[in-house]
Parts: C-alpha cells; structure tokens; sequence
C-alpha cells in the first residue's frame, strides 16, 4: 500500500503532466501573442531545475551513497548517477527524428501565437495533403512528447518522495517546462483537422505519460529507496533536469523572447528556490 508520501509525490506528477493541456489551451484561445511570458517562463523553470539538481539533489545523492559505500566510491558513484541520468534522457532524444523532437525546434509555438492572434481555422472539407502532413506531425509529436515525459514522470515523484518541498518546486517547473510542448502537439492537429477538442485531448493524452512514468518507477524502484540504489537514483534526476534545462529549456527561452527576459527568469528561478530551501530547511 503507498505512503501518504508516495501518494502526494504520484498526485505532483499528475499535476506536471497534465500542464500539457494546459499549453494546448493557451495556444487556441489566447487572443495575444504570449511568447514573452513563456520565454521569463522557461527561464524560471530551468533555474529552479538547475539549482534543484546541482544544489540540493546531488549533494544529498553523494551524502547517501558516501555514507552507504565510503568516501570515494560514494563520491563516485554519485558522480556515475548524474552522468548515467543525463545519458538517459540524451539518448531518447538520439533516437527521435527532429523534425518532430520538442527539444529541437520550437516552430511548433510560432505557429502557436499567430494561430491564437488570427483565429484561423482550415475547413474540414478543404483538406489536402498538407493537412495531413500536419496530423501527422501533431500525432508523432504527442507520442514524442509522452516518450520525454516519461522518465520526467520519475523524475518528479522520486524528488517528492525524498523531500516535499524539493518536489514542489520540481513539479513547479516540469509543469512550466510542459506548456511549450503541449503548444506543440495541438497546433498542428488544430490546423489539420480544424478541432479544438481534438487538439486539446491529444495535447491532454500525452501529458498522461508523466503519471505513468511515476507508477511504473514506483513498481519498480520502491524496494530499493531506501538503499544505495536511491542515491544513483537521485544522482540520475539531477542529470536528467540538467539535461532538460540546457537542452530544452534555455534554448527555447531566448527563441521565444528577448535572452534578458530568459536570463531574467533563470536569475528568478534560482533566487526562488533558494529562498525556499532555506525557509523550509
């Protein structure tokens, strides 16, 4: 049976995923251009992420696994962790073809704003090839999106599980960080099949994934929280949100607004959270 602990950490996972839908809302009824916003927006999610990992989920990974195994294999082994975290979530986006990978291309969210500033919506009956290509690219994206928020999904809950206030922080910003890509999906399918329903579900159905990823890393790692495998554990969380943040979420950050609105919104995210951790800690 979960803990009252592991069921708060599972409901901070649903929460994160489900920031998809979200962003597929944002990008069919807002009424004005919102890249400004997101781009503060990315920035803060990365600082938190990156202040999370590097101050706070590394530091405890070595702790555990120093007092687990000795200084130096600890040491190591904390280090083998974040590396083995970052590797993980590299090679998923080694394996997705870019034209429909959201951590490469961020056309998806220009469409986005001039969809949501003209309104326009193709006819069902005037579809043609193009419309079709652009289905395509709005499903392939929603299952490439369900792919990333996978071990994203693990992610969060494990960070739960270890501290509460850590997790907040860390649904906070995989939230924030899922906007974008719910943008993503729902703008190509709205275009091709002229659905705002359509696009909203399959936008809201990707999201799931990170719930998912939470469940099955639940099954599978529960028996091993309290050992030195949750130390590599946690090690490989904050790889995994270093990767996100400077591979996704900076970069997407400068496209989308001014880079002093994106830094901007880093120097917030890190001040937040470190703020947080000092009060709660």
């Amino acid at each position: 049976m979960p803990s009252p602990a592991e069921l708060f950490a599972f409901g901070y996972t649903v929460f994160a995923g489900l920031a998809t839908g979200v962003g597929s809302l944002i990008a069919l009824v807002a009424k004005r251009k919102t890249s400004r916003f997101l781009s503060v927006a990315l920035g803060f999610s990365a600082g938190v992420m990156i202040y999370v990992s590097l101050v706070e989920l590394l530091n405890e990974a070595k702790a555990d696994l120093v007092a687990s195994l000795g200084p130096w294999i600890g040491a190591w082994s904390a280090v083998a962790g974040f590396l083995a975290g970052i590797g993980l979530i590299a090679l998923i986006d080694r394996l997705v073809p870019p034209v429909v990978n959201p951590h490469e291309s961020r056309a998806g969210e220009a469409a986005a704003y001039e969809a949501a500033d003209a309104r326009a919506c193709p006819a069902p009956d005037q579809a043609t090839a193009r419309h079709g290509s652009l289905l395509r690219t709005g499903l392939l994206t929603a299952l490439v999106v369900a792919l990333h928020n996978f071990p994203e999904g693990i992610a969060t809950f494990i960070s739960s599980v270890r501290d509460a206030s850590v997790g907040t922080a860390v649904a906070i910003a995989v939230a924030i960080h899922n906007i974008p890509e719910g943008i993503s999906i729902s703008v190509p399918v709205y275009y091709a099949t002229g659905s705002r329903r359509r696009a909203f579900w399959y936008s809201f159905a990707s999201g799931l994934a990170e719930p998912a990823g939470a469940v099955i890393g639940y099954m599978f790692l529960r028996p091993f929280l309290s050992g030195p495998l949750f130390g590599l554990v946690i090690a490989a969380v904050a790889g995994i949100m270093i990767y996100i943040s400077l591979d996704e979420l900076l970069p997407a950050a400068r496209e989308l607004g001014e880079p002093h609105f994106a830094m901007g919104g880093l120097v917030a995210g890190m001040a937040v959270m470190a703020a947080s951790l000092v009060m709660l800690g």
